[in-house]
């Protein structure tokens, strides 16, 4: 009787293989290539694996299986025209799936991804270019609807002052009320007391 196949997937051992082999290469172990990087007279070398820098960017791979044989215990491989900063962040990246960097070079990081075939970082790049424009268009949005509420009450107060200067005209006409057809004949401005038809009706 044939049992059942089941799948044994560690969620973890992708992480675990990642930072054991970035910990290998931050102390030299095992690692056989070396990348000399040269920009503008700044030139660096770094150590690192094969296989890793092979299975993370076209680039190495092509260049790790064109070779013909090794020079010595250690491939060598030149660089030209990167930053020292930016193959140092390329390479946390390949090791670790994250680095942090400034906002100023993403750009960069994009080109360097670009030049070395890095899908990884080129996309990792892209989306973070993208949630970037998304955040300063959000900002001009904010920015311009505030603008819009600032002249919006900036125009308030005016509109305010000017109903409460009609509500005191009319409760200042309700106080001091005129005569019929809007003359001060009905009023106490005449001199005269508003008993004064009284007596009038009394001769009749």
């Amino acid at each position: 009787m044939e049992s059942n196949a089941v799948l044994l997937e560690s969620k973890s051992s992708p992480i675990n293989l990642l930072n054991e082999m970035h910990q290998l290469r931050l102390l030299g172990h095992l690692c056989d290539v070396t990348v000399s990087v040269e920009y503008q007279g700044v030139r660096a070398e770094f150590v690192a694996h094969k296989a890793v820098l092979a299975a993370t960017s076209k680039f190495f791979k092509e260049v790790f299986l064109n070779e013909k044989s090794m020079d010595g215990p250690r491939t060598n491989v030149f660089l030209n025209e990167v930053q020292v900063a930016d193959f140092a962040s390329f390479l946390e990246f390949v090791y670790t799936a994250k680095v942090e960097v400034e906002e100023d070079r993403v750009q960069r990081m994009l080109e360097i991804a670009e030049k070395l075939k890095c899908l990884d970082l080129s996309e990792t790049c892209f989306q973070l270019k993208k949630q970037m424009l998304e955040s300063v268009l959000l900002e001009l949005q904010n920015f311009s609807e505030s603008q819009n509420s600032e002249e919006e009450s900036a125009t308030q107060p005016s509109v305010l002052l000017e109903s409460k200067a009609a509500a005191v005209a009319e409760a200042v006409r309700a106080d001091c009320p005129l005569g019929p057809a809007g003359s001060p004949a009905g009023g106490p401005r005449n001199g005269a007391s508003p008993e004064v038809p009284a007596p009038k009706t009394k001769e009749k």
